[in-house]
């Protein structure tokens, strides 16, 4: 059982959002009595995007940050805190336009720093979040998740691993706009195989 689960929402609808139900559903199969959850829905509360305030002050050694500059960095502070304190993130992740919501690629540009999430050695970027596994769920309309059009799924896992995160499972609904709840149920019954 996980011991901190984060759990990541980015899905912008909030009824019949296919990857809601089945990240809530992953939690609940993953989570035991002694299990702390935190929730963030960035589909319904978006993330604000990159300013050149922000860049310039992520980019102030620490030690020489002004005030705002410190206030600037916050938010970000506080999402790098949420995802360092977790052993297990489940994140509802659906497909639009071939890639990943716009909220949800400001997530990760708030939580991607150098010397924070990952850092910069002789031998290339190396990850600082090691020892964490992760959950994703993908949902579709039309593109079929691993295909050649979806830009979505590669780019989670290529950005978790970038980060030092390399356990990742994912849950692909995919295409349902052809296949119905067809693939809704078989990630649902993937889940249930977990559980068991």
């Amino acid at each position: 059982m996980a011991r901190n689960i984060l759990h990541i929402d980015a899905s912008a609808r909030s009824e019949g959002s296919v990857t809601r139900a089945l990240s809530q559903k992953l939690v609940d199969t993953l989570s035991g009595d002694e299990t702390q959850i935190v929730k963030r829905d960035i589909g319904l509360t978006p993330l604000p995007i990159l300013t050149e305030d922000w860049v310039g002050a992520n980019f102030t050694p620490d030690e020489t940050r002004s005030p705002d500059q410190i206030e600037t960095l916050k938010l970000s502070d506080q999402l790098i805190a949420e995802i360092q304190a977790a052993d297990t993130l489940v994140l509802g992740v659906p497909i639009y336009n071939f890639g990943v919501p716009a909220t949800f690629k400001a997530w990760i540009d708030l939580i991607a720093r150098a010397r924070k999430t990952f850092k910069y050695t002789d031998n290339g970027p190396v990850g600082l979040l090691e020892g964490k596994r992760a959950f994703v769920v993908i949902a579709s309309g039309g593109t079929a998740s691993g295909s050649e059009i979806d830009f979505a799924t590669p780019y989670v896992r290529h950005v978790l691993g970038f980060l030092g995160i390399h356990d990742v499972t994912t849950y692909a609904a995919d295409q349902l706009m052809v296949t119905g709840d067809a693939n809704i149920i078989a990630a649902q019954q993937q889940i249930d195989a977990l559980a068991a």
